[in-house]
């Protein structure tokens, strides 16, 4: 290469977190950690309940400063953005949000369009139709005049994702997502998220607790145990028998999904478990009924996740540089 040539710019994606140190009151939860999310995939959180997922995640979305480190959106530091720009860029939906009471659908979702309005502009014809674009990608334009608390839960978080869409940000964080709703739900949450990815180009962030459905969905995983990151790659690099049990604590069996042909976890659990003297599954000799003659399987749950609280978004969007979330809210 000529020496007077330029070299071409390293091309490194668009929101990172360097060295960061997190926490609250004085307790730290994460240190020192670094984290790049893969532009144009969607990126899944995973690990035991209170190691530092949804704190990370509050970073991310600018909710949580860092007592030490940084981080960094489109090569600036986020907390040196105007809140107004950072919404106009990254969208969240928070764990557990709730609705203003008797609020309808269609003016819930409108409320995605408050960064992008303008003193002398308040709603154009280009809101309208980025409001009905978001009710059309998740199936709830026929909602739109309900309340949203008379929905089920499952339509509640397609509304809320509605809301996050109509934001129109190319970076979206979704913080559980599939909490509360059953498993029917979960698959339909989380297909449409796979769509706003495929369709759409976004790119996504999202907790979960599943490690199954992480698997299916997420091109890459980020495994957290005690405010670190054990483990980050494809699903298939992840998520092994060791893995499983250095960041859970639990002994499993990793085989294939398959539907999707992506790792799939099957707990073991502490009455199958070679020390306690019970058999792997698959073992010829797990007892059967002696009526009908019907194998007898042990429920064994994947690992269930409690809340972690996260604040609600501040629906007050101004060209501050304060400490508010990138996120409309609803009030």
């Amino acid at each position: 290469m000529d020496a007077n040539s330029t070299a071409p710019p390293v091309q490194t994606n668009r929101l990172r977190a360097d060295g960061v140190r997190l926490g609250y009151d004085g307790r730290t939860v994460v240190d020192d950690l670094s984290f790049e999310v893969p532009d144009g995939r969607i990126t899944a959180i995973i690990g035991p309940n209170a190691c530092g997922k949804s704190t990370l995640l509050r970073a991310l979305a600018r909710l949580l400063r860092p007592d030490r480190g940084g981080v960094v959106l489109d090569g600036e530091n986020i907390h040196r953005l105007p809140t107004k720009e950072v919404a106009r860029r990254l969208g969240l939906l928070p764990q557990s949000p709730i609705s203003p009471e008797g609020i309808l659908v269609v003016d819930l979702v409108s409320r995605g369009r408050t960064p992008h309005q303008r003193l002398f502009q308040q709603w154009s014809d280009g809101d309208e139709a980025a409001v009905r674009e978001a009710l059309e990608a998740t199936h709830t334009i026929d909602l739109a005049d309900r309340p949203v608390d008379q929905l089920s839960g499952g339509q509640r978080q397609r509304v809320w994702i509605a809301m996050a869409i109509a934001q129109q940000t190319d970076l979206l964080l979704l913080d559980e997502p599939t909490t509360f709703l059953d498993i029917a739900h979960q698959v339909d949450v989380l297909d449409l998220v796979d769509q706003l990815n495929s369709d759409r180009g976004r790119t996504v962030v999202v907790v979960l607790h599943d490690l199954n459905l992480a698997c299916r969905y997420a091109h890459h995983l980020v495994a957290m145990r005690d405010g670190a990151i054990v483990a980050s790659g494809r699903p298939e690099e992840v998520i092994t028998e060791h893995s499983v049990r250095e960041v859970f604590g639990m002994d499993c069996v990793v085989t294939t999904d398959p539907v999707s042909h992506t790792p799939l976890v099957v707990p073991i659990g502490a009455r199958r478990s070679p020390a306690a003297g019970g058999d792997r599954p698959g073992s010829s000799s797990v007892p059967t009924s002696a009526d009908d003659g019907r194998v007898n399987h042990d429920d064994g749950d994947l690992v269930d996740g409690d809340l972690v609280d996260g604040d609600l978004v501040d629906g007050d969007v101004d060209d501050t540089t304060d400490d508010t979330a990138a996120a409309p809210v609803a009030e």
